[in-house]
């Protein structure tokens, strides 16, 4: 029974979680599509002395508009992990290169959670849980026919 519980409150840290992280990273994400405009921020990674800052631009603001997205949804969540874990080390070794910690803190923070649901996933209250038993239960079905 305790293991049981113990396995619901990792369930429901998880959910929190994701939520919660996937709001914050999805707004930086928004601000960059809309409010800035890709356009904006693009220039921004070029100063940065990026190759293809085009390119680049665009993937850092999907992989936080979208990864945002998919982390509340709980949907691809490990693969929404990698991308934001990715963005944010970039934004930690790069961007904010040679500032103070607490200028590093929100992506330091946003990188360990990334990193974090890529290794554990997107738990029980997720729809990744639900589309793995869904698929589970197609093999078995196919298995027996």
């Amino acid at each position: 029974m305790i293991a049981f519980l113990r396995k619901r409150y990792i369930d429901l840290g998880l959910l929190i979680i994701r939520v919660l992280a996937g709001f914050g990273i999805m707004t930086h994400g928004y601000s960059k599509l809309f409010e800035w405009g890709v356009s904006g921020f693009i220039d921004s990674v070029a100063g940065m002395g990026f190759p293809l800052p085009g390119f680049f631009g665009w993937a850092a603001a999907l992989s936080e508009f979208l990864g945002g997205i998919l982390l509340i949804l709980g949907l691809g969540t490990r693969i929404a992990g990698f991308f934001i874990a990715c963005t944010m080390f970039v934004a930690v070794v790069v961007r904010h290169a040679g500032e103070s910690f607490g200028a590093r803190e929100k992506a330091l923070l946003y990188f360990t959670i990334a990193t974090s649901l890529l290794a554990m996933g997107g738990g029980r209250y997720s729809l990744d849980y639900y589309l793995n038993r869904w698929r589970k239960t197609l093999r078995k079905e196919v298995k027996t026919s």
